[in-house]
This record gives C-alpha cells, structure tokens and sequence, in this order.
C-alpha cells in the first residue's frame, strides 16, 4: 500500500510460506511493475534475512529499508545506547540514534507502548501462576506434568513463562511439593520491566531524522489495521473453498471490498473525523431499499421501489459526508400475468 494507506496489490501464496523466503521476489516484482525509483521498504522484523539486507545495501539503485529488529538485539547493543542522551520524537515517545557499519540504529521507547505491554505482561503471569499452583494441587506422574507444563508455556506465552524459575522432578521422582517447585526470577522481571516499550529500527537511511523515521515505521500500523479490517470486517477468513480458482476469487473480492473501505475511510478521515467506516456503514444499515406490489384490476403489478427515509442523525451524516441521495425510483409495471388475464 502506499504511504497514505491505498491498496496498490495483493499476492496469493502456498501455504507454510515462510515471511523471509518471500522478500528477494518481491522486491524485483515491485520494481518491474513500478521502477527502480527511490523507495523505502518498511518491514517486520520477521520478513528480512541479513543476506537479503546486504543486497539491498549493495543495489547499485537505491534500495532504502526500515525494519524493526528482535528485542535481543538490545541485549547486543545496550551499552552503545547508553552514553546517548535521549530526544523527543513526538508525544509520549523518545528515541536514542546510533550509526554502525552503514546503517543507522533507533532505540525508541513508547509510553503508550509500554503501558500496553505492562498489562499484557501482568496478564500473561498472573494466569500463569495460577495455572502452576493448580498443577501443584494435582496428582500427575512427571510426563503428565510435563506435558501440562508445555500447554501453560504455550498460553502464557515464552516471554511471561521466561520470568518463572520451575524446579522440576528427576526422571525417577515423584511429583510432590518438594520435588515440583516455581519462583519469580526477579532480575529477568527488571530487565523485562526496563525494555518493555522499547523498540529499535534498524535502517540504511543514514542521517534521517529519528522522528521523520518513526512516523515513517508506523505506516506498519496501517499494515496490521489492514490485515485486521480483512479478517474481521470483510471476513476474508476462514475460506471453505477447494479449489485454487475459488479462493483466488474470494480474495480478489475481499481485496475490492477492502478498496471501498479504504476509499470511505479517506473520506470519514477528511469529512467526518473521529468516525470509522465500520461505524459509518452499521448506522446506514437501517436504511433499506423495499419494493411495494400494487397489484391492478387488468392483472398487472405496480412495483414502487422505495428507500426509507433517513432519520435526523442519518440525514447528519449524509450531509458530513457531501452525499445526496438520488430521487425515489420510478414505478416498475409486471405484465408476468396479462396473458392469463387476457
């Protein structure tokens, strides 16, 4: 999509397709149909490989990317961080800015953000904890808690699971309170605690203003919104097709509906701030088209197709939005039934 959020493409892929197998085809893709122009490419961490990045460095046509990193990272890199003095990008957000080899290094750090996962992070452990005192309650031989202990990990997730130290039974032990133990490691909960907001992008634009590259990193936001107003609202997924040609299909009219929704979206964006085209369509859904059947005394029907009139706050939007409704239909005339009449 562009940077303002419009559609330009889509693509269909096998499924198990890993992210990272997929850049290097669509970089040539997208530079055949669009040109080698100066482009910046924003990506999840997830999507680029470190040899796919180098070719992008060594493009002999500029080949400008962003790209979030994983957290570990910071682990690597704290100490470079930590001499810089901070600067303030935009509300609530702060950024830190290190070069190293060609390329450029942004530590930023959200409030926001960090009350977020603050929460989730509570959340996720405080249910966890839970779930090992009620494990500890049981009976179970070692593989039963083993196993039991594999799905906690798996709904608490790794991050809130890394934070509990588990004593665990020897192969041959019985599962008691002795032998099965957990603690709160405190020291993993403070680092967690430090990083918890923090970000670091890593780019080739070198000496590009930390805000001008955050405001740029969250045109991903856009990306995620995408993918979400896809699945729920124009229920892209599940797809219960069979075949290849079918699926595409349903894409292909979801990617249509998902371009209506982005069109609507610009224009709530400009005309009527605050609204969401969700919001917009559900207080439309109450107007309806109904058809009424005048039948005749020839054996004719009058069909008179009629919109319901809008209320006072329909009307209101109607008008926000510079949107006139065209004039009631004319009346339709059924002869199905002359012939018989006759």
């Amino acid at each position: 999509m562009t940077p303002d959020g419009l559609p330009l493409a889509y693509e269909v892929m096998a499924g198990n397709t890993q992210d990272k197998a997929t850049l290097r085809d669509f970089l040539q893709r997208i530079e055949m149909q669009y040109g080698k122009v100066g482009r910046t490419w924003l990506m999840d961490r997830g999507v680029p490989t470190e040899e796919v990045l180098a070719e992008m460095r060594a493009s002999e046509t500029p080949m400008y990317y962003l790209v979030g990193t994983p957290r570990g990272r910071l682990s690597k890199m704290e100490q470079n961080f930590l001499s810089l003095p901070w600067t303030v990008v935009r509300e609530s957000v702060r950024a830190k800015v290190v070069e190293q080899d060609g390329e450029l290094y942004v530590l930023a750090r959200s409030g926001a953000r960090r009350d977020k996962e603050q929460g989730i992070r509570r959340r996720r452990l405080k249910k966890l904890v839970k779930r090992l005192k009620e494990l500890r309650q049981q009976k179970l031989t070692r593989d039963q808690l083993l196993i039991k202990l594999g799905a906690a990990k798996k709904e608490a997730g790794p991050a809130a699971y890394r934070l509990i130290d588990i004593q665990l039974p020897q192969k041959d032990e019985p599962v008691t309170p002795e032998t099965f133990g957990f603690r709160l490691n405190w020291q993993k909960l403070r680092e967690a605690r430090r990083r918890e907001g923090s970000y670091i992008l890593r780019s080739n634009l070198t000496g590009t203003d930390p805000a001008q590259l955050w405001t740029l990193y969250l045109q991903l936001v856009e990306i995620e919104q995408a993918f979400k107003e896809l699945k729920d609202d124009l229920s892209v997924r599940p797809i219960y097709h069979q075949t290849d040609e079918r699926i595409e299909a349903h894409i292909f009219v979801a990617f249509i509906a998902y371009c209506l929704q982005v069109t609507l979206k610009q224009r709530v964006r400009h005309l009527a701030p605050g609204l969401t085209p969700r919001s917009v369509l559900d207080k439309m859904a109450a107007m309806q088209m109904v058809d009424v059947h005048l039948p005749t005394t020839d054996g004719r029907t009058i069909v008179l197709s009629r919109y319901t009139e809008p209320e006072a706050d329909q009307a209101l939007l109607l008008h926000q939005l510079k949107i006139r409704l065209p004039a009631q239909p004319p009346p339709r005339i059924a002869a199905r039934d002359v012939s018989k009449a006759t």
